[in-house]
């Protein structure tokens, strides 16, 4: 799981550092690389994999990706949307500092070259039994907290406790964790109230790690800490970094820990090169990108295609001082979309869903808007063997299918989902007549310029949440087309912490979502569509879907038995949540595109899961003498 709440105002960020963790997974692999057999006659594993054997043998000196005689050193100065008034690295509530996840560990790392794999980190090793109903990690001895204090197995409990009481999506995410108690030396198992789900050993991997004396200590006025409550006091953690300095409203730095614990680790040799990593406030992405051209900020990652095409001809770029590279990545793309907000009544008809789809003119918006940039999603799990194939379901999809028969649309049987084309005008044309057409059925119809519902009288209104300017250009033609069918629409834009306020309360009619998917999907699939997230404030499931179907088909992808059984069932749910037409699809690319100031020098081969900025490459002072002095904006 690894949602974008605030679609372009934090998508660099997810790019640059992502969650702490990155979630998701179904089921782990027969072939997954064993080392030992421990006393309890379990396997030892050094790795998890969901998706397929390890790459790295269990004495992997460290990831191909990296280079292992990187520099330390420099300075890295980053964009951050909105400000922030919160330092707690769990709590959802309140706006994050930027960069936080820097500061503490999970058990294991997740790779940012192999999809839904990660190696031990704060954990040596990790077992599970063949049913799969608990999960035990043995932690490192050498493993400290930055105050030099041991990481210890009170210190997992007690994360546990605090991530699924801080946080109603891990609650969701960590719901068949009945505990977590010491069971050796070291050792931490944590027991579950389901067999047979095979994701359970890594979600736990990825549990984020707080340290127990702290938080239940006292700050410096002598008042007791709260994990469930919003700080501005810097915690303490155990990963490469720790905050440096903060000016709230201004920009938070974190400082390299060089006496690090875990910087000789397989996973972090060749990683976390830089000595200061450093976030700069800004009201918006306008402002921030014209601070990176004058020489402020030192990497960007650009979501506007617009930008891309026409606003790269300054200076610096024309000499060379400023680099800009297309990098492919080898991942699936997420659903970006139009979020339709079921909980509002003028949404909870299938047809109008249907309606506002038609009225959607991507192909005009590509060609004017976006210089050709994009392709449309056709999938939530787009670009992945785990996407509702081309074609009518069949084999085991089709079997899974047959289970909710006459609880979802009879389409999902008969005809292969496409969404609508507008290669000319006329087509444009056809497809308003087919949204009046839906509309009508539905029981709508226009009177007096504004289409009423002929039951209730109510007047369909709609209002674009936004919290980026950007986006603006965008949404405007979208509404004359819905006001051509009578429905009036205006856009309404906020700043991020009102922005998450109304995420988490789920008060919104249509705002842009980004829904994120691994390549083994699981238990946060829950969190997306369940019914059990639809009214939990602050959970993922922003369509507010409560169909017991789609709860069904959920359990199926959370407890294959192996990777074909879990492709049949992620295609099943796919299918499903197609021809519900919850969202209106947008458009994906599968390149990221990012420009930087030439003081920075990368690994040969860079992983294929993210351009990995801030984990592998490095500082160069050689080239930063050739660069012209900036004036330093902080």
């Amino acid at each position: 799981m690894a949602f974008s709440r605030l679609a372009f105002a934090t998508a660099l960020m997810a790019l640059l550092i992502g969650p702490a963790t990155t979630q998701g997974g179904a089921a782990l692999a027969e072939d997954g690389k064993t080392d030992i057999i421990g006393s309890s006659g379990q396997n030892k594993h050094h790795a998890l994999s969901l998706v397929g054997e390890p790459r790295y043998p269990a004495d992997f000196a460290h990831f191909s990706f990296v280079n292992p005689n990187a520099p330390k050193g420099g300075l890295v100065r980053l964009p951050s949307i909105g400000s922030f008034d919160s330092l707690n690295p769990v709590l959802y509530r309140g706006e994050r500092a930027p960069g936080i996840g820097l500061v503490n560990e999970s058990l294991m790392s997740d790779s940012i070259d192999e999809p839904s794999t990660a190696y031990g980190l704060i954990a040596e090793w990790v077992s599970y039994p063949e049913d799969y109903s608990s999960v035990t990690f043995k932690l490192r001895d050498e493993a400290r907290w930055h105050d030099g204090k041991p990481i210890t197995p009170e210190d997992v409990i007690y994360s546990l406790e605090v991530n699924k009481a801080a946080n109603p999506r891990m609650g969701l995410y960590y719901k068949n964790v009945t505990h977590c108690e010491k069971t050796g030396d070291n050792e931490v198992t944590f027991y579950f109230d389901t067999k047979g789900n095979r994701e359970l050993p890594m979600i736990m991997g990825q549990l984020i790690i707080l340290p127990k004396h702290f938080w239940t200590g006292t700050d410096a006025n002598g008042d007791a800490r709260d994990p469930l409550k919003t700080t501005m006091e810097p915690p303490l953690g155990s990963g490469a970094y720790r905050v440096k300095t903060m000016q709230p409203g201004r920009s938070i730095s974190f400082e390299r820990v060089d006496d690090y614990w875990g910087k000789d680790l397989p996973v972090n040799v060749g990683k976390w090169n830089f000595d200061e990593i450093r976030f700069d406030t800004y009201r918006d992405m306008t402002v921030a990108f014209e601070s990176f051209k004058a020489g402020n900020l030192d990497y960007w990652t650009e979501t506007s295609s617009k930008n891309w095409a026409m606003a790269y001809d300054f200076p610096a770029v024309k000499d060379g001082e400023v680099k800009r590279e297309e990098i492919t990545l080898n991942r699936g793309m997420p659903m970006q979309a139009f979020v339709l907000n079921l909980r509002r009544p003028q949404f909870q008809d299938r047809r109008v869903r249907q309606a506002l789809n038609l009225a959607f003119d991507f192909e005009w918006a590509n060609k004017n808007l976006f210089y050709g940039q994009y392709e449309r999603v056709g999938s939530y799990f787009q670009n992945t063997e785990l996407a509702a194939p081309a074609a009518l379901p069949a084999g085991r999809e089709l079997e899974i299918l047959e289970t909710v028969r006459g609880e979802v649309p009879e389409e999902v049987f008969t005809t292969v989902y496409t969404n609508p084309t507008n290669k000319d005008q006329m087509e444009m044309r056809n497809n308003l007549r087919e949204a009046v057409k839906v509309l009508r059925e539905a029981g709508w119809q226009v009177k007096d310029g504004a289409l009423t519902n002929a039951e209730t009288g109510q007047t369909m209104t709609i209002e674009f949440l936004l919290v980026s300017p950007l986006f603006e250009r965008i949404v405007q033609p979208y509404i004359r087309n819905l006001d051509r069918l009578g429905i009036k629409s205006t856009i309404r834009l906020v700043d991020s912490a009102q922005y998450t306020r109304r995420l988490n309360k789920f008060d919104y009619d249509i705002i842009v979502g980004n829904f994120a998917q691994s390549q083994s999907p699981g238990n946060e699939q829950r969190d997306f569509w369940g019914s059990e997230a639809a009214d939990r404030e602050g959970s993922t499931n922003l369509i507010g879907i409560k169909d017991e179907a789609i709860d069904k088909l959920i359990d199926r992808v959370i407890f294959a038995k192996d990777r074909k059984e879990l492709v049949a069932a992620t295609r099943a749910l796919d299918r499903v949540l197609l021809w519900n037409k919850f969202v209106v699809p947008q458009w994906f690319s599968p390149h990221s595109r990012i420009a930087f100031w030439n003081r920075y020098d990368q690994p040969e081969r860079l992983p294929g899961l993210t351009p990995g900025f801030l984990q592998v490459w490095w500082y160069d002072s050689a080239k930063d003498k050739s660069l012209p002095k900036q004036a330093d904006a902080s």
